[in-house]
C-alpha cells in the first residue's frame, strides 16, 4: 500500500509560479512511474504531467508543455511538479498518483494509487 500526500498548493497571480510536492510513504516510490493530474470544477479530472520510475521519461499535456516540469527524487521518495507562468485556467485540485510500472500514463484509470489533493487557484 502507497499513502501519497500532496503539499505546495496556494492562491498565486497570473504568471506567478508554484512547485509542488507528493510524497509517499508505505513502500518506496522507485518502483513506481508517478503522474501529476488535475480537477476543475465540474470537468473531468484530465492528465498533466508523468514520469518513468527512473526519471528519465517525460510526457506533458499540450496545455502545460512548456512551462510545467515534472520531477522526481527517489531517495527522498518524493515527486515535484514546478508550476511557472501560471494562468487562471491552470486552476484546479491538483492530484498525483503512483502506477506499478515503469512508464507513466495519461489515464487515470492505469494509476493503483492517488492522493487527497492539493487545491492550486490562479487569480488576481
Amino acid at each position: 500500500q502507497v499513502r501519497l500526500v500532496e503539499s505546495g498548493g496556494g492562491l498565486v497571480q497570473p504568471g506567478g509560479s508554484l512547485r509542488l510536492s507528493c510524497t509517499a510513504s508505505g513502500q518506496t516510490l522507485s518502483s513506481y512511474a508517478m503522474g501529476w493530474f488535475r480537477q476543475a470544477p465540474g470537468k473531468e479530472r484530465e492528465f498533466v504531467a508523468t514520469i518513468s520510475w527512473s526519471g528519465d521519461s517525460t510526457n506533458y499535456a499540450d496545455s502545460v508543455k512548456g512551462r510545467f516540469t515534472i520531477s522526481r527524487d527517489n531517495a527522498e521518495n518524493t515527486v515535484f511538479l514546478q508550476l511557472n507562468v501560471l494562468k487562471p485556467e491552470d486552476t484546479a485540485v491538483y492530484y498525483c498518483a503512483a502506477r506499478e510500472y515503469f512508464r507513466g500514463s495519461s489515464f487515470p484509470n492505469e494509476y493503483d494509487y492517488w492522493g487527497q489533493g492539493t487545491q492550486v487557484t490562479v487569480s488576481s
